[in-house]
């Protein structure tokens, strides 16, 4: 069996890892308490699809490198380009940078057919305002994004939330593509996900995406950085296995690939492992009963553990159904690149539809 690659490197897939909106921000992140919801991003207007043979600039934006591309409507990569991620606010200059370095690449024919670009960044992110609310792995907090990469760049820049376009991505063109009702659960340092269901992507009214990793499924379980106890993050997650083995074993290792290439072997990282993969399908099975979905797509770190992963977890979730038929458990094709592969693909067509 391979090794999984480390997922404690470069995603934050949980927006809530450290920390809830502030009330100042409240308004602009959830729906008031017992008051009216936020307008949701999906009654504004959006920008229509781009021409054939426009390019495209998409910068994906983790807690460790700001990835860059830039593409044409076949995918085909015209300039490629990371950079280190600064902490605080200063990342978004960092993405200026990058976009900048990137643009300067091309010819001058080649400039004036990039129609748009997408930033997609971790945490707490208000599309509709275009502010990112918070970051715990990188530290920004109630950034206005606004229109500093339009005016920097010279033509219209999306913004969006790195779970939400890497699984739309994964279910619009990767392993899900031809599926109605699949759930994608990015597996790494955090772990979310999206719902589509009926061929709609499910969203809250201010764009958030599924907290797969924060349902409590340990009543005495371990506190979660969110403030709960027992979420699925704290034994499920690449850390909270690799801090698993070691507080079983007394021995430190490298992060949860060590684990995944123990499992044949070891019967304690057998044991480890055993337990995030019932802990994930108890996450996961109240959502199987309530959308039916037809696929889990597994993205992220963890999912390079391949069937040594996807096969335990399908058995896990079959075993704890009864009404309602158990979904596929299936990897998704873009692995590290979903996020990628969705910026540009949401820059070209100006909406997660």
């Amino acid at each position: 069996m391979g090794v999984v690659p480390d997922p404690t490197a470069d995603n934050e897939t949980s927006s809530t890892s450290a920390a809830r909106p502030t009330a100042e921000t409240a308004g602009s992140t959830a729906a008031h308490r017992g008051g009216t919801p936020t307008r949701s991003a999906a009654v504004l207007p959006q920008p229509d699809a781009l021409s054939e043979d426009a390019l495209v600039l998409g910068l994906d934006v983790g807690g460790t490198t700001i990835k860059g591309e830039i593409t044409d409507a076949a995918g085909t990569v015209l300039a490629v380009g990371t950079m280190l991620t600064p902490q605080g606010d200063a990342a978004f200059e960092a993405m200026g940078v990058l976009g900048d370095q990137l643009l300067a690449e091309l010819t001058a024919e080649q400039r004036g057919r990039v129609g748009r670009a997408a930033v997609v960044v971790p945490g707490i992110v208000d599309t509709v305002r275009s502010i990112a609310v918070f970051s715990s792995n990188i530290g920004w907090r109630d950034f206005k994004v606004g229109d500093r990469f339009l005016d920097r760049w010279g033509m219209p820049v999306l913004l969006e939330h790195d779970v939400a376009v890497a699984g739309w991505a994964e279910w619009r063109v990767g392993a899900g593509r031809g599926y109605d009702n699949v759930c994608v659960v990015i597996l790494g340092t955090g772990i979310s996900g999206t719902l589509s269901v009926g061929g709609r992507l499910v969203r809250s009214s201010y764009g958030q995406v599924g907290e797969y990793g924060h349902i409590p499924v340990r009543a005495d379980g371990l506190p979660c950085p969110c403030g709960n106890t027992g979420c699925v993050e704290t034994v499920a997650s690449g850390a909270s296995i690799a801090r698993a083995y070691t507080r079983r074993t007394g021995r430190e290792i490298s992060g949860a690939a060590e684990v995944f290439a123990l499992v044949d072997t070891d019967a304690d990282a057998k044991a480890v492992l055993a337990d995030a993969v019932d802990a994930l399908a108890d996450g996961l099975i109240g959502i199987v009963h309530a959308a039916c979905p037809e696929l889990i797509i597994l993205g992220g770190g963890l999912a390079g553990a391949g069937a040594a992963l996807t096969e335990p977890l399908h058995q896990a979730i079959s075993d704890r159904l009864r009404l309602v038929p158990a979904p596929h458990v299936v990897l998704g094709e873009f692995g590290a690149r979903a996020g990628l592969t969705g910026a540009a693909l949401f820059a070209r067509q100006g909406a997660l539809t």
